[in-house]
């Protein structure tokens, strides 16, 4: 068996142990991602059955807390990769991929030293500080959660935030496993509006939110191109240029998209790897 050498905050909850064992034996499975992973059995489970009506459980409501003594090293290393910690998550707004975690690690301690309930809104981040509050909307539904993080993760490629089972499903991503969400932190006192459930306009009209891989961002329009070609020979799929209209110093930011799924994203993301691109950058609009 293949040992591992994985610099972690002290009292990091188990299920980044187990997560990044996963990624070292190139199961995808685990929590962080539906891939590989069937929902029921990370779900509910007869051993931590559902409150009466998880929909009355309430959101975090945000509040001032000494950061925890464990879960906020000023780095640390997973799957070969430093992770920086905020010191701050004032002002701190993110798209990107949501999971989420449920009874297999119901009970765990978690990076803060906390108990991980399932049945709680909590969530991982791999740098807010810990605890920060943050409040999720899925960006296909315009459902919104408080969610109080007290955790570290999610390691799987391509994910922003992990939630607990409780947010998850309130959100209405459990069934899919993943969703496209904005996370915007939250201070103590921050007005706290209420859950909406009816969808809104986005950017484009009625459209859902478009997923994108970022691969590279560059100076010059023939270096961008030259990308673009590349992988236009490689991956069957679509890529623009998005150049950022800025005369003197333009911008020309290669993606690859837009992307139908999360399951397609991983995909492109291996194949990507295999080009010699490593951790491309999620981009929802």
């Amino acid at each position: 068996m293949t040992s591992l050498s994985i610099q972690l905050p002290a009292g990091v909850l188990t299920k980044t142990i187990v997560v990044a064992f996963c990624g070292m034996i190139l199961i995808s499975a685990c929590s962080t991602s539906k891939v590989g992973r069937s929902p029921a059995r990370d779900g509910i489970s007869h051993r931590h059955p559902p409150p009466a009506d998880m929909a009355t459980i309430p959101d975090a409501v945000p509040k001032d807390e000494p950061k925890s003594r464990y879960g906020n090293p000023e780095s640390y290393e997973v799957f070969g990769k430093r992770y920086y910690t905020m010191t701050n998550g004032r002002g701190y707004n993110a798209r990107g991929i949501a999971s989420w975690y449920g009874s297999k690690f119901h009970g765990q301690r978690t990076s803060s030293g906390e108990t991980y309930d399932m049945y709680a809104m909590t969530a991982a981040h791999k740098t807010l500080p810990l605890p920060s509050y943050v409040r999720v909307t899925n960006l296909k539904n315009n459902r919104s959660v408080v969610v109080k993080v007290n955790d570290r993760g999610p390691f799987h490629d391509n994910r922003l935030i992990d939630l607990s089972y409780t947010a998850a499903w309130k959100l209405g991503i459990t069934g899919e496993g993943t969703g496209l969400v904005e996370v915007v932190s939250l201070d103590p006192g921050s007005k706290i509006e209420p859950v909406r459930t009816k969808p809104v306009k986005l950017r484009k009209g009625n459209m859902l939110p478009e997923l994108f891989l970022q691969v590279g961002a560059f100076g010059s329009s023939e270096n961008a191109q030259r990308l673009k070609k590349r992988l236009e020979e490689h991956l069957q799929a679509g890529v623009l240029i998005e150049d950022s209209a800025h005369p003197e110093r333009p911008v020309y930011r290669v993606q690859v998209g837009p992307i139908a799924s999360v399951e397609l994203a991983d995909h492109l993301s291996q194949k990507l790897g295999k080009l010699g691109i490593a951790n491309p950058h999620v981009v929802i609009r």
